[in-house]
């Protein structure tokens, strides 16, 4: 069981590292999600399409001329990827900016309505940081031996926790510059509202002063 800093952190650093799902869509629908990402991190998404067949009542691999289209935004709603691609792909964008990244995918091929229902499944697998890395591959490139090659990955990881604890760091200011904002706002009108109290006050006494003089009552 992992008892020490150190082994809470490396329980973090497989929290966040990938995850993989399908989901159904129809012809030109669209589908987002939403990935929390930090900055400079390397992201590497991969899919594959399946179009339902009416005659066996299943998924089947979809025609090579099925097209997908891709589209990436950074917090600020800024496009950094829109590319076209094959039925089956695969795409990578380094984000720049700590935050919410939106990764939408959609069809815009027609060859769906060959289809009866044109139903498409998608399977979607996004890897995130030091998990985009081929590590098999890098130790071929380098030479490294089973030792060096798992030190790699162990400094791959730590470098990776450092940028989730800085987007931490950085979510946390933006939530007390939040909360502080939302403080004085309340402060404010909590003021402006015992200020129109008193002159509503100060007001509805010279009103009646008036009034009372004005029948001689006082």
């Amino acid at each position: 069981m992992l008892s020490t800093p150190a082994g809470v952190l490396l329980l973090l650093a497989w929290i966040h590292p990938s995850y993989a799902l399908y989901f159904h869509i129809g012809e030109t629908e669209k589908k987002c999600f939403i990935e929390e990402i930090p900055d400079e991190t390397m992201v590497i998404g991969k899919y594959r399409t399946q179009l339902w067949d009416k005659q066996t009542s299943s998924f089947l691999p979809s025609t090579p001329g099925l097209g997908m289209h891709v589209e990436i935004k950074d917090p600020d709603t800024k496009i950094i990827l829109s590319r076209q691609y094959g039925s089956d792909g695969r795409f990578t964008f380094t984000s720049h900016t700590p935050g919410e990244h939106q990764i939408c995918l959609h069809s815009n091929s027609t060859k769906m309505a060959l289809f009866a229902g044109g139903k498409l499944r998608v399977h979607l697998d996004i890897q995130v940081g030091e998990h985009t890395n081929n590590y098999p591959e890098i130790a071929a490139k380098d030479k490294l031996t089973e030792l060096q090659l798992r030190v790699r990955q162990l400094l791959d990881q730590v470098e990776q926790i450092q940028k989730e604890q800085n987007y931490q760091r950085y979510r946390e200011e933006r939530f007390r510059m939040t909360s502080e904002s939302t403080n004085q706002r309340v402060l404010w009108w909590s003021i402006a509202q015992t200020l129109i109290l008193i002159i509503t006050g100060i007001w509805q006494m010279k009103h009646l002063k008036s009034f009372f003089e004005a029948k001689k009552l006082v």
